[in-house]
């Protein structure tokens, strides 16, 4: 066993750990719990259910980052003391519990990271994920079908839920549109490093000459917005819509008369639903979307600090993309951001997303 390794590691551990504690006033957090734990011995405190929910989430976010940095220094001195005794005299069952402590605690610092990372608005909040093909046809149409099976595997392999609400078969092949809602811890924190432009490159199975193409789709991810917020909507500043499912799309969508747009006159945003089963269940659903969006919008314009919620809008288009997969001449995926990428591509749109989002998430924090 290498001590001077060893204690380098420890050392390096030891030093990411401070970097990401510095990141929190821990003080201020034991303040915090108190204070919300003093609040649920209220005798109203369970008076409004919906509120008091929201105080024991934020006190069960608050003990969770408090206790799971405490961890981290409690493996560290439990690992340093074991270096301690393992010089003094060599034990091989101690040796085999040093290494064990060592890679737990490697896994519990990149897990208190990710948290880390995590931590801004909205990011334990459900999320909303559109596609929407760039020109290109068939072709573009394909492509946007194989992102959504892409999503859909990496949404599962999560254990996530996901709900469509919103599915617009292409002409010949793929979609034309999809939006989906994911419910899960942290789905939009996750998901908002799939928001822009995605671009492939491949020979057209469409394509009876065997050449290259190129194609592009826009992802867009928003928030789910809490229950609490409220968004003031003029309903003399909507058109309403009603109009029948495509037949193509009954696969992930009910066919009837019952899907609806809405579109927000002020702001030109458009929404539609039709995945439920009557045309109320589908204009609440569309609803709650439109209030997402505005909501999401006023932010952008009242808070600098909350811009970056929906990003910056780019066309559908060449020199715009954030990731590129490109099947031919060569086998590769690559993050234009953050530079991320693999020759597996296959693994990638099997839903092999991780280091691509993880990647984002601590290049993200920077910029």
């Amino acid at each position: 066993m290498e001590w001077f390794e060893i204690k380098k590691e420890i050392e390096q551990q030891k030093n990411k750990i401070a970097s990401l504690g510095g990141l929190f006033d821990f003080e201020a957090i034991k303040q915090q719990i108190a204070l919300l734990e003093e609040k649920m011995l209220a005798p109203d405190f369970w008076e409004d259910s919906q509120a008091a929910q929201q105080v024991i989430d934020e006190l069960n976010g608050l003990k969770e980052t408090y206790e799971s940095f405490e961890n981290l220094t409690k493996i560290g001195d439990d690992i340093e003391l074991m270096v301690e005794m393992l010089e003094e005299e060599m034990d091989q069952d101690l040796q085999k519990d040093l290494q064990h402590e060592l890679k737990k605690w490697d896994q519990a610092i990149r897990a208190f990271e990710l948290k880390v990372l995590l931590s801004e608005p909205y990011d334990r909040s459900n999320a909303i994920l559109e596609l929407h093909p760039g020109a290109g046809g068939t072709e573009s149409q394909d492509f946007g079908e194989m992102l959504y099976r892409m999503y859909t595997r990496w949404i599962t392999a999560h254990h996530f839920k996901y709900e469509v609400i919103d599915y617009q078969a292409g002409d010949e092949a793929g979609l034309k549109s999809v939006t989906i809602k994911v419910q899960g811890p942290y789905a939009y924190g996750m998901l908002k490093a799939e928001k822009g432009v995605h671009r492939l490159v491949r020979i057209s199975p469409f394509d009876s000459g065997g050449r290259r193409h190129t194609s592009f789709v826009s992802c867009d991810v928003i928030p789910e917005m809490p229950t609490d917020v409220e968004v003031e909507i003029n309903p003399e500043d909507l058109k309403i819509d009603t109009y029948r499912s495509s037949g193509a799309g009954g696969q992930h969508v009910n066919v009837t008369d019952s899907a609806v747009r809405i579109t927000h006159l002020p702001t030109g945003i458009v929404v539609t639903s039709q995945a439920g089963r009557s045309q109320l269940a589908n204009r609440q659903t569309a609803m709650e979307l439109l209030k997402a969006k505005i909501y999401q919008k006023e932010m952008e314009e009242k808070a600098a600090q909350l811009a970056e919620i929906r990003g910056e809008q780019k066309e559908i288009g060449w020199g715009s993309q954030i990731r590129s997969y490109v099947f031919h001449p060569y086998s590769m995926v690559k993050d234009h951001r953050t530079n991320e990428e693999t020759g597996n591509v296959d693994a990638v749109m099997d839903g092999g997303l991780d280091p691509f989002i993880e990647a984002y998430l601590k290049w993200h924090i920077h910029h």
